[in-house]
């Protein structure tokens, strides 16, 4: 995401320009922020913010357009769960576009604060934050109970296989994972958790694919 500008304009327009002879007051000490914005759905154009962290990397605009076209863009009734959360922005536009509930499960404390917060300011009752180890609340799911699974865990780390397990499990035969990774994973990859690629996108270094559940 571009960065914002570092110059601020007045009201009508013009630069502001700063008198040397004044104090300059220091920004407010806190971690770093930006924006993600609901591309569909009722909160559709929202922005909302979200801190800077290493690692984090919230769907690109253009990747959720293509998402929730393949989906359908219509989630009413469906059961969710946006594992490793991040910013929370698949699950919320889940939620906008209809999802009967969405559950968010993320490790990290300050971004479940952050998922919070935008669920209350939402006014998203359908949704609820979970703080947690992802694969883990994926295993505690009773079988065949959500319609949608969000997998998108850190790049560096161990967890696209025990991940797709779980999601597997927590999903119907017919039932949809999608997933982001470094790679484009092959069919007989997935055919061992019984699954198979319907769509796949490449974006950048990031490969997004639909899953559906087949056995």
């Amino acid at each position: 995401m571009s960065s914002p500008s570092s110059s601020r304009q007045s009201a009508s327009g013009s630069s502001r320009t700063v008198d040397a002879k004044k104090p300059q007051h220091r920004a407010p000490k806190g971690p770093p922020s930006h924006e993600i914005r609901i591309i569909g759905g009722q909160w559709r154009r929202t922005r909302l913010k979200v801190i800077d962290k290493p690692g984090l990397r919230p769907t690109p605009d253009r990747v959720r357009e293509t998402l929730f076209n393949w989906l359908g863009q219509d989630l009413s009734g469906w059961r969710c769960v946006d594992a490793f959360a991040g910013t929370g922005v698949l699950g919320l536009e889940a939620a906008s576009r209809g999802a009967a509930h969405v559950l968010m499960v993320e490790q990290d404390a300050v971004l479940v604060r952050d998922l919070q917060d935008n669920a209350t300011r939402l006014k998203a009752s359908m949704v609820s934050v979970q703080r947690g180890d992802a694969v883990t609340a994926l295993g505690r799911l009773p079988a065949a109970s959500v319609d949608l699974v969000f997998l998108d865990p850190p790049f560096d780390g161990p967890w696209f296989e025990p991940a797709l397990i779980a999601a597997a499990k927590a999903v119907p035969v017919g039932g949809w994972i999608y997933l982001e990774a470094p790679v484009a994973w092959t069919a007989e990859a997935l055919g061992a958790f019984g699954l198979q690629c319907e769509r796949h996108l490449k974006a950048g270094a990031v490969h997004a694919h639909l899953l559906q559940r087949t056995a």
